[in-house]
């Protein structure tokens, strides 16, 4: 399927690994201008890298740098103004009892996963609306439906996700120009993958994989982690002309971890 993407100026922010990586080159693989962006520059060089290997048409430019700090998010949009899909990615997550959990954690957190996505749509929504075209994504989560216990901090700011999306949606009413969520489940990102080989103390990831399913994530109708292209292949179908009539919603891509029939 031609997803029309062809030539859109398209920012994955947090996109040298996981979920990122795997969004990068789906919309590079439709033919969209990629910039691909991460923390160190080492990075950033390794993921383009990786996307040219498996895609060697693919329009990408690097953006080393971390875009949760302001004075940063300046520099990006100062380099590339006129991006027209804009996928909020960057994000980060741990494990901590709540009753540990500090005021620096809940502002750290805020932050990264909520404000980085809330500064860059606000600064490029204004060009969208008078191109009469866009497309706004944020990543969210099914922690944002479903807190996690164990990590209550990251299920607030994935939960504010979903109320931003829709908010900034609203806003667009009869425009061209969409914002939607997209809520993965247990992904086996690089950070899951690390996540598991810690906790496998000599079992086999498969061991790990079907204990966590059946005794953290009980009601996953996959039973296992979903891949992040499994993830990517949602978002670039949101990310492109053919989704025109995709605006404000919640989009779960979670393997049914989520019992809700809505």
């Amino acid at each position: 399927m031609d997803l029309k993407l062809k030539n859109e100026l398209a920012l994955v922010t947090g996109s040298t690994k996981g979920i990122g990586l795997a969004i990068a080159r789906a919309l590079a693989a439709e033919g969209a201008r990629v910039i691909v962006n991460g923390r160190r520059e080492a990075s950033v060089e390794s993921a383009l890298q990786t996307i040219r290997e498996a895609e060697p048409q693919a329009s990408l430019q690097g953006f080393a740098g971390d875009v949760t700090q302001p004075a940063v998010a300046d520099r990006l949009l100062e380099r590339f103004p006129e991006v027209g899909v804009l996928v909020n990615n960057v994000g980060i997550y741990e494990p901590k009892p709540f009753e540990e959990i500090s005021d620096q954690d809940w502002q750290r957190f805020f932050d990264t996963n909520v404000m980085s996505g809330v500064r860059l749509a606000r600064a490029y929504l204004p060009r969208m609306k008078q191109r009469n075209w866009g497309r706004i994504v944020f990543i969210s989560s099914e922690s944002g439906i479903q807190i996690p216990v164990e990590m209550i901090h990251y299920g607030m700011t994935k939960t504010a996700q979903l109320a931003i999306s829709r908010g900034i949606a609203e806003s667009c009413a009869g425009t061209g120009v969409t914002c939607n969520a997209v809520l993965p489940g247990p992904t086996l990102s690089a950070g899951v993958g690390e996540f598991v080989a810690q906790l496998s103390e000599g079992r086999s990831v498969a061991e790990v994989e079907q204990e966590f399913f059946a005794n953290v994530r009980p009601s996953s109708l996959l039973k296992r982690f979903a891949a992040p292209e499994e993830v990517a292949s949602l978002v670039a179908y949101v990310c492109s002309p053919l989704a025109s009539a995709t605006n404000g919603a919640a989009l779960r891509v979670d393997g049914g971890v989520v019992r809700a029939c809505f």
